[in-house]
């Protein structure tokens, strides 16, 4: 079962790493004005970057992203102890494995990402309306509740998920038997 966990979690981080890859927008050219702001390509309208920015602001996004690296490190932290043999080194490793994965993570990557977004997908105008809406009453609840949401959700997708992973690793591996010994004979040799 520790080889079924950690063939999942070595999935996850993989198909993670591929979305990021995939999503991540190329690197801004250098520029000598280090006073620009950050969410502001330069392909988007100095006008237009400065309500997303705005919009950035008015909707917590830095903090829903440190709150959401915070959850994804306290759900995947139980299957890295699961996945990994018992032993004083543990503990060590996986507060190590974190820290190096926050380096490569950074809050600003993110809210660069969600600028470039903002700007593909909304108009000036629908930023606009977007920060006056979040300024509102039911706005300021949507901010405080939406998140709660998806994170609940996301917890019980992974739940799932790993629940039809697992029946589904277990399913297979017992229409086909010699799978499931060279599984078992490919673990007896790693150890």
């Amino acid at each position: 079962m520790k080889i079924l966990t950690l063939v999942m979690f070595s999935l996850f981080l993989g198909v993670s790493s591929l979305a990021a890859q995939d999503q991540a927008p190329a690197p801004p050219p250098a520029t000598s004005d280090s006073t620009a702001p950050s969410v502001s390509a330069p392909r988007i309208d100095p006008a237009k970057a400065a309500d997303i920015q705005r919009l950035i602001e008015v909707a917590g996004t830095r903090q829903l992203l440190v709150d959401t690296m915070a959850t994804m490190q306290a759900n995947v932290r139980p299957t890295l102890i699961k996945a990994l043999p018992p032993g004083p080194y543990r503990e060590k490793l996986i507060n190590l494995f974190f820290e190096r994965l926050q380096t490569k993570m950074s809050i600003q990557q993110f809210l660069d990402m969600a600028a470039a977004a903002y700007d593909k997908y909304l108009t000036d105008d629908d930023v606009k309306a977007l920060i006056a809406f979040y300024q509102t009453p039911l706005g300021q609840k949507t901010l405080t509740v939406l998140p709660k949401m998806a994170a609940e959700l996301q917890v019980q997708g992974m739940r799932i998920g790993e629940e039809a992973g697992r029946e589904s690793m277990q399913e297979v591996l017992a229409e086909h038997p010699e799978l499931a010994r060279s599984m078992q004979d490919a673990a007896a040799l790693r150890q």
